[in-house]
This record gives C-alpha cells, sequence and structure tokens, in this order.
C-alpha cells in the first residue's frame, strides 16, 4: 500500500483493496482456486509476497523446533497435568494435577488441553507437549501477518512477523508449556477480529472478538480482560454504524465472551466438591475465588493468599516482593532484555501513526489499527508496570505482538511518508533510538558478543541519519539506509533469541536471552534477589534416557546467612518478623535450583546444553526452594520405590508441592498427591482428610520436604500433615530422598 502525501484537512486515506472491497469501494480480488490462492495470495499482492510470508512461517516454525527437546518438560508442574490428562478424561475437563484428581493445577485448564490431547496421540514425551506450543507461535505471526496486511503493505506484514517471532520472550514462551503462548495467540485474534469488524460494522466479527476472549479467560483468567478497555472504546467511537447499533454490538460480543468462558467456569462451580478435585491456589475450593483473588485482584495489590510471601502487599518505595515497579518496569535490568528491545520504536511509531491519519475520516481503519494495537500495548504495559503481586518476566509475551504489529505498521507508514522532512526524521529518529537502546541492553551483559553493542550504535545512527537527509532525496540511498536500520534494529534481539533457542529452560520461573541478560531484585535486593534472576533455565524434570549435567545457581538469601539445611544458597533462613530472602544475597552456599549466580543447579539437558543459570532456591532433594520452583532429581532407586505396587493405590505417593509431586509424577507414571497445590499453602487435603486416605490404604509413600507449608498465609495443612507422617510412620532413605511409607507405622 502507498500511502499519499497528505494535505491538511485530508479526509482520509485511500483504503487498500482488501479494505476497499469491504467497504463498497471495489472487488479487491479476482476469483481464484483455492490451492492458488494459499500460494498467490491476494490477486492484487505482488508475486514474492504470499512466498516471501509462507517461507518466513516456515522459517519461525524451524527455529522454534531447534533444539526443542533440550527443555525436557520445560514446566513439570504443568507436564505433570498434561500426562494426568492424557490418561483420565475427567483430569483433562478439569486441568487435575494427577489422574486421580486430587487437586488442580492454579490456572484454567484451556493451555492444557491441546497438551493433553498431543500426548494421548503421540504419547508422553518432550515434542509431544511443547510442539502444540510452537504451533501456536506460528499462527500468531499468521494471524499478525493478515491483521496487518489487509490494511498495509506485504512489508509491512513481513516486517510485523520478523519483529514478533526475534523478541526473545516469544522464542522463549513459544516453545514452553506455560499458559502465555495459548493467551497471546487469542489476544492476538481478539485484535484481528475487532479490525475486521471496523472495516464493515458486521456483528460476526465482534461476536467472535468476545469468543476468542472468553477462551482466553480459561487459559490465564483476567489477564484476558486488560485490553477489553481500549478496544471496547475504540469500536464504539470508530466503527462505522449508528451509536445504538455499535453498543448493541458490543454487549452481544459480551455475551458471547461470558458463554464462551462461562460454561467451564459453571459446571466447575456447580459440580460438588466431593466429586472433583479441589481447586489449587484457592483456599476455600472455589474458582470464582482462585480468579478474582489469588490470579485476580492479588496480582494488582499483592494480597494473595497462599502465594509465597503472599498476603503482605507491597514492599514500598516502587517495589514489591517481585520486582520494581514503575513506570520504566518494562525497561529495567529485570524485564528489559526480554520484551523492551523494540518498545521506544513501537511507542514512538504509535505516535507517528496517529498523527498521520488523524484527520482520516472517523471510521478510517488505518488510525482505528494503530489505535488497536496502540492501545492493548499500553494498557498492556501499565498493568504489568505497577502491578504489586507476582510478576515474572516471561509475562511480558503478551506485549510482543503488539509492539511487533506497531513497528510493521508505522515503519510501513512513515517510509511511503517520506517525501515530507517529518516523517523521514521521525523514522530516522525511530531507528536511532532503538539502536541506542540495543546498545544499553547489550551493556547489561558486556561479555556476550562484545562487538555486536558497538556494530549495532553505529550503524544504527549512521542509518538513522541516513534515513532523515538522504531517504527523502534519493531512492537507492533511502533503500541502503532502511536495510541498514531493519538490520541493526534486529540484531540485538536476534542474538537473544539465537541464545534462547540454544538453551534448554525448565522450572516454573524461565528467562530468555544469555547469562545474566536479567537480574530479578524485589525480594532479595541484590542481585538475583529471590531465586536470582527468577531462571529456573535448565536443570529440573527431563525425559528418561538422557544425560545428566549441573549447572551453576543460586544466592542467600538474608545477609550472609546460608539457609536452613540442605536449603543453603537458596532462600536462606527466614530472619525474624520478616520474609525470606530480604536484604542482600551473598552469593554463598549451595542451592539446587537453577540459576546465574552460585551454587549447584541440578538438570538433565542432553548433548551438553547449559543447565542451571540462575538463582535457585534450595533444597537439593527437591529442586528449587525445596522443589517449589522446579522438579525434584529423581533417582532410579528412588523412581523404583514408588512404582513398586504402585497399582495397589490411588496415589503411589504424595509430596507437598506441585513441583516435587510432578517430578515423581513424571517419572513413574503414577499419580502422585500435592499436598497443598503449589505452594503447599491450600489447604488440600486438610489432616482428617489425609489420615482418613491414609487409613483407607489409598496412599502408599509419602516424600519428605519441599513445598512452603502455608508460608504465604495459607492454611498450614502441609506442615500439620508432615509432622502427623514423622511421628507415626516408618522412615525410609534412598539417596538424598527420605520417603514414609505409610502401611508401616511406627511400632
Amino acid at each position: 500500500m502507498t500511502l499519499p502525501h497528505l494535505p491538511a484537512g485530508a479526509p482520509a486515506l485511500p483504503p487498500p483493496p482488501a479494505a476497499a472491497a469491504v467497504q463498497g469501494q471495489g472487488h479487491g480480488r479476482a476469483k481464484q482456486p483455492p490451492l492458488a490462492r494459499v500460494w498467490r495470495g491476494r490477486a492484487d499482492d505482488p508475486r514474492w509476497a504470499r512466498p516471501a510470508f509462507l517461507g518466513l512461517l516456515l522459517v519461525v516454525a524451524i527455529a522454534y523446533l531447534w533444539n526443542l527437546s533440550a527443555s525436557g518438560y520445560a514446566n513439570s508442574f504443568y507436564s505433570a497435568a498434561v500426562q494426568a490428562g492424557s490418561q483420565s478424561w475427567k483430569a483433562m475437563f478439569f486441568g487435575s494435577l494427577d489422574s486421580a484428581n486430587a487437586i488442580t493445577v492454579d490456572k484454567p485448564p484451556a493451555s492444557l488441553w491441546p497438551m493433553a490431547l498431543s500426548v494421548r496421540i503421540f504419547g508422553l514425551s518432550s515434542w509431544a507437549i511443547l510442539v502444540p506450543q510452537v504451533l501456536m507461535g506460528v499462527a500468531t505471526a499468521g494471524v499478525l501477518y493478515a491483521a496487518v496486511r489487509r490494511r498495509f503493505s506485504a512489508a509491512a506484514g513481513l516486517l510485523t512477523v520478523a519483529a514478533f517471532a526475534l523478541t526473545p520472550v516469544a522464542a522463549l514462551m513459544f516453545r514452553f508449556n506455560n499458559p502465555d503462548a495459548l493467551l497471546a495467540l487469542l489476544m492476538t485474534v481478539t485484535v484481528y477480529c475487532v479490525l475486521r469488524g471496523m472495516e464493515n460494522g458486521r456483528t460476526k466479527w465482534l461476536v467472535w472478538a468476545g469468543v476468542a476472549v472468553g477462551l482466553a479467560f480459561l487459559a490465564k483468567t483476567l489477564q484476558a480482560f486488560l485490553i477489553l478497555p481500549p478496544l471496547a472504546v475504540l469500536y464504539a467511537v470508530f466503527a462505522p454504524g449508528r451509536p445504538l447499533k455499535r453498543i448493541g454490538q458490543l454487549l452481544l460480543s459480551g455475551l458471547a465472551m461470558v458463554v464462551a468462558g462461562g460454561w467451564w467456569v459453571a459446571i466447575v462451580e456447580l459440580w460438588p466438591a466431593s466429586s472433583r478435585p479441589y481447586i489449587g491456589g484457592s483456599q476455600n475450593n472455589s474458582f470464582l475465588e482462585l480468579t478474582f483473588g489469588y490470579n485476580g485482584l492479588g496480582r494488582i495489590n499483592g494480597e494473595e493468599t497462599g502465594s509465597v510471601g503472599g498476603g503482605g502487599g507491597g514492599m514500598g518505595g516502587g517495589g514489591s516482593q517481585w520486582g520494581e515497579t514503575g513506570i520504566n518496569r518494562m525497561f529495567n535490568a529485570e524485564i528489559g532484555s526480554q520484551i523492551s528491545w523494540l518498545l521506544p520504536a513501537a511507542l514512538l511509531l504509535l505516535v507517528a501513526g496517529v498523527v498521520v491519519t488523524w484527520k482520516a475520516r472517523r471510521t478510517d481503519t488505518a488510525r482505528a489499527a494503530f489505535l488497536a494495537w496502540g492501545g492493548s500495548l499500553v494498557m498492556t504495559m501499565a498493568v504489568f508496570s505497577f502491578m504489586a503481586g507476582i510478576f515474572h518476566q516471561y509475562y511480558t509475551v503478551a506485549l510482543a505482538p503488539y509492539a511487533a504489529a506497531l513497528v510493521g505498521m508505522g515503519a510501513s507508514v512513515l517510509w511511503e511518508e517520506r517525501a515530507r522532512f517529518t516523517a523521514s526524521a521521525a523514522l530516522g529518529g525511530t531507528v536511532a533510538v532503538t539502536a541506542v537502546w540495543s546498545y544499553v541492553l547489550l551493556n547489561r551483559t558486556p561479555d556476550y558478543v562484545p562487538w555486536l553493542r558497538w556494530a549495532i550504535l553505529v550503524g544504527g545512527v549512521a542509518a538513522g541519519l541516513g534515513l532523515a537527509v538522504a531517504g527523502r532525496l534519493n531512492r537507492r540511498l533511502a533503500l541502503g539506509a532502511a536495510g541498514l536500520g531493519l538490520v541493526t534494529a534486529l540484531a540485538g534481539p536476534t542474538a537473544y533469541t539465537i541464545s534462547t533457542l540454544d538453551t534448554g529452560h525448565s522450572g516454573s520461573i524461565v528467562t530468555a536471552g544469555p547469562a545474566g541478560a536479567s537480574v530479578m531484585g524485589g525480594r532479595g535486593g541484590g542481585p538475583g534477589g529471590f531465586g536470582g534472576e527468577g531462571g529456573m533455565r535448565g536443570g529440573g524434570m527431563q525425559p528418561p534416557g538422557q544425560g545428566q549435567q549441573n549447572g551453576q545457581g543460586g544466592q542467600n538469601g538474608q545477609g550472609q546467612q546460608a539457609g536452613q539445611g540442605q536449603q543453603a544458597g537458596g532462600m536462606g533462613q527466614p530472619p525474624a518478623g520478616g520474609m525470606p530472602g530480604q536484604g542482600q544475597g551473598q552469593n554463598q552456599g549451595q542451592g539446587t535450583g537453577n540459576g546465574k549466580q552460585q551454587g549447584t543447579g541440578t538438570g538433565t539437558l542432553p548433548g551438553g546444553a547449559r543447565t542451571g543459570e540462575r538463582g535457585g532456591m534450595g533444597g537439593t532433594g527437591g529442586g528449587g526452594m525445596g522443589g517449589l520452583l522446579n522438579g525434584a532429581q529423581v533417582s532410579a532407586k528412588a523412581k523404583a520405590l514408588v512404582e513398586k505396587n504402585a497399582d495397589d493405590y490411588t496415589w503411589a505417593a504424595a509430596a507437598i508441592g506441585s513441583q516435587n509431586a510432578a517430578s515423581y509424577q513424571l517419572s513413574t507414571g503414577k499419580p502422585v498427591m500435592a499436598i497443598g497445590g503449589f505452594n503447599g499453602s491450600d489447604p488440600s487435603p486438610t489432616l482428617a482428610q489425609f489420615k482418613s486416605y491414609v487409613e483407607d490404604g489409598k496412599i502408599h509413600y509419602f516424600i519428605g520436604g519441599g513445598g512452603m507449608g502455608g508460608m504465604g498465609g495459607g492454611s498450614g495443612s502441609a506442615s500439620k500433615i508432615q509432622s502427623w507422617v514423622e511421628k507415626n510412620y516408618t522412615k525410609v532413605t534412598v539417596g538424598s530422598a527420605t520417603f514414609y511409607d505409610l502401611t508401616q507405622p511406627k511400632s
């Protein structure tokens, strides 16, 4: 699409053929056979456009599939639920952690369903779990291209795909089994549907947008609603049709959202609690409580009862227990390397796009596109920047599609308007700012490809000057400067993405990029804070048959305390009256989470892949923080012990904390009860219920250690159960792991 010079007072930008067709200005494409259209694309497309798009999607798929099995079971918490869902339809429906349906994961189950179906078909393996996530990444790239190409040039669509796929956190999370991959895909589909609806005011697109949001709610609850305010206001103000019609369409979209997301919630809430699993993450066995508490308002105000250190709110002074908060959060040392490479460019190009389209007609679709993607980006960034509750670096994958679309659209608009000095200067300035910011980010890891930051800085500034000055005078110079600018803008995130693709990632908190790229503050107050950078990268449970390799990780918490027992180098011993790990970490002691400071991270990556690169939090037998943030390393002898006569019991074993239970379940293929859910703080089961299970012969072994036992304001049932077991049952030690045979009371 060529955007002409806009004289003052111009009514609108002329729509491209695709938009013209839906606005009654032409048909926009000739009839083509379906297969020919797949390869050729629209009739008005350049002949290279569709092959280039398909080729780029293939490159993204190959890159994201590269070295995929190095992550093993990735987050064993969700992998165990996937395994359970592949064995039990009931477990799959509820999102149970085990096939005997003791407790669910602390999210709704939609993100687990594709993976569970894959495992049912292909069997349990790293590839069967993670390939559906890769396909979601490719699908997100495809939807982005379709959305941008409908109103802008093919080059804009291709640039959008490249910017998205080369965002380090996207390369991380679309190869990982957390719910964020499905959430990002469905949020992208939502924006696409809203923009389609704004082309001609057809109700069906608003309904489909509502369906997409409802399904996204079943992936990650209220985070799906972050983009609703800007999109609803956008449609109400700028969509075609009478005001009352637009309001009615939004109400229908809301109804579709409630139906698409509410059917599962209604079934769960109406299902008798005695015959379904306990709702993990809640304190009252209620999904609604989980939604509006631990996964809802608690994430905003920090009052997450049952979380690690939950119920205490923020730390004050512009920080929370989960890192620094404030307007610069997306750019700081904790988050910046994950997502912010192109954020300055996206924000600048959002402003430029709105300025260029400012005087267009009310229903102009180009302006609507900038406002839709820009509103989604700004709204999500604002919430992420100031939320005081649980926040992890990988959450920022939600921003990747929005930022990429703004970069593709904005660069295209300014390129076509480059004959005007303001446009060429804006484009050149954006390239230069991007280069400078890439230099800043790369300078945070000065030992990683040290020459790259200088090459980007020099090349980017030169390209920016070329676009601003020479670009409007000579097309060849403009193309050369644009090419150099594109390379320098994408070189930094590409380097970090390559590092991400080349490294296995496992555990509950993972980060993209090379060692030292992201340093988590907040809890520890020093580098690494609560679990170092938060990266349980490498390490953790891996599929059987892969070699072991130790990595380095772990930081202490309070002062120079080395922590308790086997948790030295991890959390540290809680100071009196305070939360664990507060104060300056001293990088001492041995910890078994995986991190980038010191200590021992345990992992099983094939082919000598890097393991354990950042701040583990204790517990040799149980992974990070006694099994809280990463799975345990299950020895062959421990595996054999749990498997012994396992089919005679409902649960082969029980362990405090979901990660501990998940490790043994994935290793043995037998259901293992996760006492207290993820943090060990849920009141499931109660001590009375656990005693009943033992008396009925439903549990064979209790696995010692792990979890937090209610540290975050939870019930404390887990610690009561552990005390009762230790007092009354026989201990069996297998290597570094401790078991209690619940069929052998002490005499």
